[in-house]
């Protein structure tokens, strides 16, 4: 079973995945990185300001297959 590899940047820090996932194909990639960035989404903080992450899923050749980013920009309008 291929092996994946989910990082994970907030803008400053990066947290390289060194255990990796088994997971049958890169569609059950793509579903584990999504489950990663609707916690991560759930998490945010309400506090006016931007925030971004992205994920980037490597194989296990250390090529990036997929990338996933998502932000929230709080602040008031007008």
């Amino acid at each position: 079973m291929p092996r994946f590899f989910i990082d994970l940047h907030d803008g400053t820090d990066i947290v390289r995945d060194r255990d990796g996932y088994d997971l049958p194909n890169l569609e059950a990639a793509r579903s584990q990185a999504v489950k990663i960035m609707t916690r991560i989404a759930q998490s945010l903080s309400d506090e006016p300001g931007r925030q971004d992450f992205v994920a980037a899923v490597r194989d296990d050749a250390g090529v990036v297959r997929l990338r996933f980013r998502l932000s929230l920009d709080a602040g008031p309008v007008g």
